[in-house]
């Protein structure tokens, strides 16, 4: 049983959070007013600091490790997880083996001296090759450590050569496909670690809350369980490969706008059931470490706010690594107390000389201000996770290339690590294409004579893949978006490029026109071609860069470089027009989707350094579509239950109530009765399948630590908080296995993606629908296969506010599976 929370909370003075938010809403008419969330006033000029006086420390102990279940729930080290599963049924026991890394860690850090200790928790810059770094400490007397590397980016090493630019976060959910995810992060790891990295900052798993985020691209879409599945393969991967994950950004940092200076407002019941679950399922998947957020939450800045890192992220979710700051996002030393382990890059501000820790730490703990105890915890966390990945092997690689300038020979060993990581590249690109339109059965493309290829999306950038610093620049092929989320390209596969080469094997004659908005040049062209395919994009990323007056977040939802004029052109000179959107996110397409010329959408997202090459298997039926959108595409902008709170002045602290509450994407769109033009999970195929023979089960219960707990849950009684009670393994293991069959009607070999939705009842207070398991199936035409998706208890509970626990709502709770949010094959019931 995990362990229980008794005298812990009195230390705590921010539970009070959560209790006073018991009343926030709950229902669809309570979700879209803000008065039942206590909103502070539009910006405010002040907000809660740490007082400066001495604080108690209590460690937090590590959860209780249930026994082993073989099967179910298996020891596990990062080096060895659990193998990749459609349907995954195993939770992965990771106490174990940061039992022992924080027992060497422990062993080691009682050696330093305090200053020493200090030095593990503050980052040092730009002395060292990183965009982090914690320097060494020395090896005199025994007390020797190598120090740390931290680099960005969630898709790849930023600053560096010789590496893969992966596809992006978002892309990696379109793919719905936990085999192509965990690989990905896997080989994100290797490259890592053959660069020298200790920390690779990533993944990213902020909610796609509002379409126009600038970063959401770095993220895994608009929904908690794919983002959570999508993020828990990453770091699977990432960690099994060497290097430590780092899982950001924690928490409520949906906006560019005024990041540093806004305070989100967030009940309670949505934070856990919305906001927090990626991060809780990295905890589970045995992450290193965790990156707090610039902004504010409840008034409070992320970085020292205890009530998100002290009670939810290291109490409740059992968190063992460390939390270290955004760059800069440190406000004061005390907040060591509430729960930051590093402070990066170490500077208040960059190139300032002066720290927060440093040795205003060594000054808070001398004079009993800040507790010893609580530095050696400090300490202890972040060298465990160096232990835990195995860093402290000699043969693990010292860092090899220098961030702060690239092409200095001494520095920089130019050290190749990229292998052949280029092809889940292209297959992620192709997986991750999702097709939005087909009449006709245009695609894929047979017999094609004559083609033109028409905007600059088509084609190369002006100046080279890398020619704009951080990708801060938009007149080619969009492959990822701009900010710190990138990394170089070793090259860019234009779609210019990859059909030019197709081509010449089909013999097709092809032609292009990259103007924009030369709309006659456009038009002149187009005509008489056998097909015409129109290339779009829409570009964002971290607010440090505008780029055409986009400050990181997108000004609309509308297509870059007059792209809907420009479609609407092509398609009034040509009948045979097929559509390819390279967009960080979604657009608002509705004054050309119904246009009878368009023939073909194709939604291909942000896919890395081979984006033409992935195009290509998409388009001449090399791999048949079986992409589906990780986020909603409405028909106007204000059916979105979230926009972007702009306003206020530099010194104000900008107000942002996530009135919405539970209901954000699709949610909210079948809570409001609103028709999107395309639904959340939608995707079509070259073929078409039928499901049948739908069957719930349960599963033998195999733990009989936790008999106490699953019978409060059944009952509908809330179990207490505790050390690690959100990610106990009672509430993860399946009880119920559904089994349904699907059969591939068409003639295409192709991949489908089941989802399962569970409709809560109504006293439950939930959106009507809500994702809760998905599968990958790859059929032959005219073959079935029996496909299953698992449930557990976590599934079908709601956070209690009140009891601060997880339970079964009272009444019926049902389920759907289909083949998107909206498209609902079979239905059943959960047995009561």
């Amino acid at each position: 049983m995990q362990w229980i929370l008794t005298g812990l909370l009195a230390l705590l003075p921010s539970f009070a959070w959560a209790q006073t938010n018991a009343s926030a809403a709950t229902s669809v008419t309570a979700a879209a007013s803000s008065s039942v969330y206590y909103p502070l006033p539009s910006t405010l000029s002040t907000y809660y600091t740490i007082p400066v006086s001495p604080v108690a420390f209590t460690p937090i102990p590590s959860p209780s490790d249930p026994p082993s279940i073989p099967g179910i729930f298996p020891s596990a080290v990062p080096s060895n997880p659990p193998p990749v599963s459609q349907d995954p049924q195993v939770v992965p026991d990771f106490g174990p083996a940061w039992a022992i890394a924080l027992e060497k860690a422990a062993a080691k850090v009682a050696n330093f001296t305090l200053e020493e200790k200090v030095n593990v928790t503050t980052g040092v810059y730009p002395n060292s090759r990183c965009v982090g770094n914690i320097a060494p400490v020395y090896p005199i007397e025994g007390r020797g450590w190598p120090g740390l590397c931290l680099m960005d980016s969630p898709l790849g090493i930023r600053y560096a050569d010789f590496v893969t630019a992966f596809p992006t976060g978002i892309n990696t959910a379109a793919t719905w496909n936990r085999a192509m995810m965990r690989l990905r992060g896997l080989y994100i790891g290797q490259e890592a670690v053959g660069k020298g990295v200790n920390v690779q900052l990533g993944p990213m798993m902020n909610m796609g809350k509002n379409a126009q985020g600038g970063r959401n691209w770095e993220g895994f879409g608009a929904d908690p369980f794919l983002a959570g599945e999508s993020a828990y393969e990453t770091i699977l991967g990432m960690q099994q490969a060497g290097v430590q994950g780092c899982a950001k950004h924690y928490i409520n940092n949906e906006q560019e706008y005024d990041r540093m200076q806004e305070s989100n407002t967030v009940d309670d019941r949505t934070e856990h059931e919305i906001y927090a679950h990626p991060f809780m399922r990295s905890v589970m998947a045995g992450v290193a470490s965790v990156m707090c957020s610039y902004n504010l939450i409840n008034g409070t800045y992320a970085c020292e706010n205890d009530k998100t890192l002290n009670q939810i992220l290291k109490m409740e979710f059992g968190f063992q690594g460390y939390v270290m700051s955004d760059w800069t996002a440190t406000h004061s030393t005390m907040s060591a107390t509430a729960g930051l382990d590093m402070t990066q890059p170490g500077d208040i501000g960059f190139g300032t000389n002066s720290s927060y820790f440093g040795g205003n730490l060594t000054a808070f703990v001398e004079n009993g201000t800040i507790s010893l105890d609580r530095l050696n915890d400090m300490a202890t966390r972040i060298i465990a996770g160096w232990y835990l990945l195995g860093q402290d092997s000699p043969s693990y690689p010292p860092t090899n290339f220098n961030a702060f300038n690239i092409t200095d020979p001494a520095t920089n060993q130019h050290v190749d690590v990229m292998d052949d990581h280029y092809t889940i590249v292209r297959e992620i690109g192709a997986a991750s294409t999702i097709l939005l339109k087909n009449l006709g059965n245009t695609l894929p493309l047979k017999g094609i004579r004559s083609l033109t290829m028409i905007g600059s999306d088509a084609g190369p950038d002006l100046r080279g893949p890398n020619g704009y610093a951080d990708r801060g620049g938009d007149d080619g092929v969009l492959a990822m978006g701009w900010g710190s989320g990138t990394d170089n390209f070793p090259w860019l596969i234009s779609p210019l490029e990859a059909i030019q080469a197709r081509a010449r094997l089909d013999h097709t004659l092809v032609s292009w026109f990259l103007e924009d908005f030369d709309y006659a040049g456009v038009a002149a062209e187009v005509t008489g071609k056998q097909l015409a395919i129109v290339f779009v994009n829409s570009d964002s990323g971290e607010g440090y860069i505008t780029v055409d007056g986009n400050e990181g977040d997108r000004k609309n939802l509308t297509a870059w470089h007059g792209g809907d004029e420009l479609i609407l052109t092509v398609a009034a000179n040509n009948n045979n027009t097929i559509v390819v959107t390279h967009s960080v996110g979604p657009l608002i397409i509705e004054p050309w989707i119904d246009h009878p010329n368009i023939t073909a959408v194709l939604w291909a997202g942000v896919p890395g350094q081979e984006v033409g090459n992935s195009l290509v298997d998409i388009l001449y039926g090399a791999w048949s579509p079986s992409g589906r959108l990780p986020y909603t595409i409405a028909r106007n902008a204000s059916d979105y239950p979230s926009q972007l709170v702009l306003g206020g002045t530099p010194e104000d602290i900008l107000s942002i109530n996530y009135t919405q509450g539970l209901f954000i994407d699709y949610r909210w769109f079948d809570a409001m009765n609103i028709t999107p033009r395309y639904e959340f999970g939608f995707g079509m195929s070259y073929t078409t399948f039928e499901y049948s023979n739908l069957n719930i089960a349960a599963v033998p219960n195999a733990d009989t630590y936790d008999t106490e707990l699953i019978a409060n849950w059944e009952a509908g009684l809330p179990n207490p908080l505790g050390i690690g009670s959100t990610t106990a393994i009672w509430l993860h293991t399946p009880i119920y296995i559904v089994s349904f069959d699907v059969t591939n009607t068409g003639s295409y070999y192709s991949g489908e993606i089941p989802q399962l939705y569970v409709h809560f009842p109504a006293s439950a207070n939930e959106p009507p629908s809500v994702l809760k398991g998905f599968t990958n199936i790859n059929l032959n035409p005219g073959e079935t296969q029996t496909a299953t998706i698992t449930l557990n208890r976590y599934d079908l509970s709601i956070w209690d506010v009140v009891a601060q626990g997880w339970v079964k709502p009272n009444g019926t709770i049902t389920f759907t599976v289909g083949a998107s949010s909206r498209d609902g094959r079979l239905y059943g019931t959960i047995p009561s």
